[in-house]
């Protein structure tokens, strides 16, 4: 076998991977018919939406008479990514997150329900290997907003940082693993007497870890 035909034919068997966007509304027919790299669509549309899990920390430089701390994440939330993939290899999307962990802070001696967000972009790569995929995303924005903890009552926003992930695709369901390292760049102290107000040089560093089950539907 020459060199020209063996390239060939790992190029067909990459594009000829079976896609994770392969569950589209429409079509439900098997074929017995060979693949070949005619058959793949060059591009198309996509959206996955995800029930995640995240648990993790976020390390928090408190003014005096308070010391740095670090509250802990744990809870389930939602995500939806919506994008666009190229012959079923590359893809590429905006990635939405909302969640509301529980938020245990060890400064303020306490726990509380949390509310948090983050958006941001992500562009990912479809393996040839047993359906596993591959990811980064860059975090634009995001909040985390705890209630009310022993009288302070603090917000954390413009959130700013990365997050990593892979998955396998299994029939119809992604199982995913993520690592997100991201900083809170604005904290606000909304109640606790004279330190109320914008606060600046606190900063937030959210590290966490997010297990997630997605469902890619191609569109």
């Amino acid at each position: 076998m020459n060199f020209k035909k063996a390239l060939s034919i790992a190029a067909i068997t990459f594009l000829a991977t079976p896609s994770v966007f392969a569950q589209d509304k429409t079509t439900t027919e098997t074929t017995t018919e060979s693949s070949s790299s005619s058959d793949i669509k060059p591009g198309g549309m996509f959206i996955e939406p995800m029930l995640t899990y995240q648990t993790g920390d976020v390390t928090v430089k408190w003014p005096s008479p308070l010391n740095e701390s670090k509250e802990d994440l744990k809870g389930f939330g939602l995500g939806l990514r919506f994008g666009v993939h190229v012959y079923e290899s590359l893809f590429l999307g905006v990635d939405g997150r909302y969640s509301k962990p529980t938020y245990h802070s060890s400064a303020l001696n306490g726990d509380g329900s949390s509310d948090a967000y983050d958006a941001g972009l992500t562009l990912g790569v479809q393996t040839p290997l047993a359906g596993i995929r591959v990811w980064g995303t860059y975090i634009m924005t995001g909040a985390l907003n705890p209630q009310e903890i022993n009288s302070v009552d603090a917000k954390f926003s413009d959130l700013k940082g990365y997050r990593i992930g892979a998955g396998i695709y299994v029939k119809s369901v992604s199982i995913n693993l993520e690592y997100q390292d991201a900083t809170y760049d604005k904290t606000t102290i909304e109640k606790a007497g004279p330190l109320s107000g914008n606060l600046d040089g606190i900063d937030g560093q959210n590290k966490s870890y997010i297990v997630s089950l997605s469902f890619p539907v191609n569109l």
